[in-house]
Formats: C-alpha cells, structure tokens, sequence
C-alpha cells in the first residue's frame, strides 16, 4: 500500500510564490511569519516535487529559473482555486487555513468524488480505507468545515465536500500540468491530456484528431472518456476532463465552463432497413405514430428536439416510449424491430452504408443540433494540449458533407392539422 502524497503541503507552495515576488528567503520569511530555516525547506520540498533547481541563487537573492517560472504560474493558479475554495467555506480563515492543507488530503476527496465511496477510493488509491477516513477528518479539522455525511450508501461527501473537492482538482491539475510542462522544456513529451468525447465524436472526429496528434506527440498520452453528459460536465469542472466535445447545451449549463461551436449536425428519423415506413412516397403524421418510437433521454438536446419534432407536427408525443441513452443499445433495437427514433445522420451512417439501418428525411425540413467543445473558464492548455484542441477544431470545421448517395429520396411528411383538413374535404 502507498501513502498519499501528504510530504507537499500548501504552505510550501506559499513560501515558494513569497520567495519568487520578494527574491529573497529572509523577506519570505519575515512575511509569512516563518523561520528562515523553515522557509528554506519549503523551497527545497517544492524543488524535490518537481525534480528541478527552480531559483538560480547568488548573492544578490534569488531569482527563478525558466523552470521556476513556469512553475511559478502554475502554482498562483493552483493557489487561487483553493483560495477560492476556502473563502468559499470560511471567508474570515481563508489565507491561514489554505497554507495548512497538504496534497494527501486533497488527493483524498478527489478520490471520494471520483468513485463515490470510501472503499473503492481508497482501492483506487492503493491505501487502506482507515488511512483515507483519516485524511478525509483531517481535512476537515484543517478547514474547520464538515464535509462528510452519512447516508444509506454510507459516508460520502456533502455538498460543501464537492463544492471543495472540484476546486482541489482543478488546483492538483495545474500542478500536474506544471510538471508536464518542466518535461516538455527537456524533450519528454509524457503529458496527459482528458478529452470526454460524447457518442457522435467518437464515431470519427475524435479518432482523427487524436491519430494526428500521436503521430507528432508519440509519448503523450489521451484518454477519452464516454458516459452520461452530466458524469463528462462533473469531470471537465473538477479538472480531471480537460475538455468536452459533442452536442452543446446552448446556454452553457454552468457559469465555470464555456462552450465553442465547431459545426451543425443534420437530424434524422431512423429506422431499420426494410422497415414499412421506408416503403411510403409520402408520411402521415398516423403514419409515424403507429410505429413504437425510442426516445432520447430526458434533459439532452436530442430530446429537446425530439419534443418539438411532435410539437411541430402538432401531436403530442408518443408514450410507452422506451428512453435510451446507449448508441450500442439503441442500434440494436432499431435493427430487430420497427421502432423508430430521432438520431444524428452522421451518427448511423456506417450501418445505413452497411444496409443495416434507413434514415428519413427530418419532418419539419433541414433541424440541426450544434456539435463543439466545452471548456473551463479560464483554463490554460500546455502546448501539447493546445494542439489537441486546434486538432479538435480543425476536424470539427472541416467535418466533410455526409454522402449525398446514402440519402434517400425526399418524403413529406403532413402536419395534424393538414391531414385533418385533407380528411374533411374528402
């Protein structure tokens, strides 16, 4: 089992910005009411963290290296997310309790966050679950806040836990991207870079973006994370994402992320290949609803529109629904039954090229979601992620034009409200 990472405190982090501003160990010292010698060990913690000499030393002071530099903007950044998060909690203690606080402890609610339970974070964590309840208290004790509860899963965070924990991530990835970036001033290109990619872009943009920047960064590594919206929005907020592309929310669903439009992506009715409703010239409004129909989950975009798909056609929607947020999942049903469901034309192109599914025309005419990134606000990129992102962007813009030879011939679709006046008239 290993111990947390608890050898680095915050207080060491403090003394290093002191000694950056000031240039000197005794002015340091003196500021944050510190013994010289104390002062002089922080600097060396730091220093042993990082692997790296980040101050040259002479007699005039001490001025930091480009390594100490770099370092240096890393570390006010990761200090002011945890600022933030102790004025937050205790606005009248901020300063003393923020330089109290060690990377174990926030390690520790990382974990919590991340896996949900005592047990699973502290085997994610390689330690024992005692020595994880004893970091957890003793954040606690250092913030002067509670921010455990017991609930029938058990003890797990509060609200005000994750409201800390997601700014302590956010602070340990710019520590993590500190020590990424002193590895690219030697050559080693062994970053990291977290991309939560939803179902669409994983189907081709996502790929090629990513095999591009391999072949120019092959020591680097990506991970893409897929699962609900809400579990790739927690992981982006809380720094262990460092971006999100798919489908946006247009507003942004929170005020600490940002979202930037890449391309429009065409909607779709799809049903299976040979389906009935493939054989009609022209759809009526009875025609759709006396098919079963799979619905997008409840606060997607997809769903909205699928809302207004019915609400256009001047139907209510259908019940007895079956709500599904799995592509894998959804294929399959579409392909052994006659349901039929609102999808992305890109999303299912290979297996209406494959013959396995049909796609028909969007009811109400040309209905487009907006596929783009979604970012931190404020968040700085090293240089290799940087060229994730312009990748990103690249490939989003330049999305080619779905083949026009996979489209079938346009069909109509009539309103409620036409049929019935077609129907009197008859």
């Amino acid at each position: 089992m290993r111990a947390l990472h608890g050898h680095l405190s915050l207080r060491h982090l403090v003394v290093f910005r002191e000694v950056a501003h000031s240039g000197a160990v005794n002015a340091a010292a003196r500021s944050l009411y510190l013994s010289q010698p104390a002062a002089t060990q922080a600097v060396a913690a730091v220093e042993r963290y990082f692997g790296e000499r980040l101050f040259d030393r002479t007699s005039a002071g001490m001025t930091p290296t480009l390594m100490g530099r770099r370092c240096l903007e890393r570390i006010e950044r990761a200090l002011a997310e945890l600022g933030t998060a102790m004025g937050e909690l205790l606005p009248s203690s901020a300063g003393r309790t923020e330089r109290a606080l060690n990377l174990g402890q926030l390690e520790a609610l990382i974990a919590l966050v991340k896996h949900g339970s005592f047990r699973a974070a502290a085997k994610a964590l390689g330690i024992a679950v005692p020595t994880l309840h004893q970091a957890a208290r003793a954040l606690e004790q250092v913030s002067g806040t509670i921010l455990l509860e017991r609930t029938s899963f058990g003890l797990g965070l509060n609200r005000n836990g994750e409201r800390f924990a997601r700014h302590a991530g956010r602070a340990l990835s710019e520590l993590q991207q500190a020590r990424d970036e002193l590895g690219a001033l030697h050559g080693d290109e062994r970053g990291r870079t977290v991309i939560g990619a939803m179902p669409l872009s994983l189907s081709g943009l996502v790929p090629s973006a990513v095999l591009q920047f391999m072949a120019r960064y092959p020591l680097h590594t990506v991970e893409l994370l897929n699962g609900p919206y809400e579990t790739l929005l927690r992981a982006l907020r809380d720094g262990s994402a460092d971006v999100l592309i798919g489908a946006l929310r247009q507003p942004a669903p929170a005020n600490d992320v940002v979202e930037e439009p890449l391309f429009d992506d065409p909607l779709t009715l799809v049903v299976r290949a040979g389906h009935p409703l493939t054989r009609c010239a022209t759809l009526d409004v009875s025609q759709l609803r006396q098919f079963p129909w799979i619905a997008p989950r409840l606060g997607t975009p997809l769903r909205r529109h699928f809302e207004a798909l019915f609400e256009g056609l001047g139907v209510p929607c259908p019940t007895g629904t079956v709500e599904c947020n799995s592509q894998v999942a959804a294929n399959a049903i579409l392909q052994s039954s006659d349901h039929v469901m609102l999808l992305s034309e890109r999303q299912v192109m290979a297996d209406v090229t494959a013959g396995l599914l049909a796609i028909l025309p969007h009811p109400l005419g040309r209905v487009v979601r907006t596929i783009g990134l979604t970012l931190r606000v404020g968040w700085r990129p090293t240089e290799a992620q940087q060229v994730v992102l312009d990748l990103l962007r690249l490939a989003g813009r330049y999305t080619p034009p779905l083949e026009s030879v996979a489209r079938p011939q346009r069909r109509t679709v009539r309103r409620a409200s036409d049929a019935l006046s077609a129907a009197s008239g008859a």
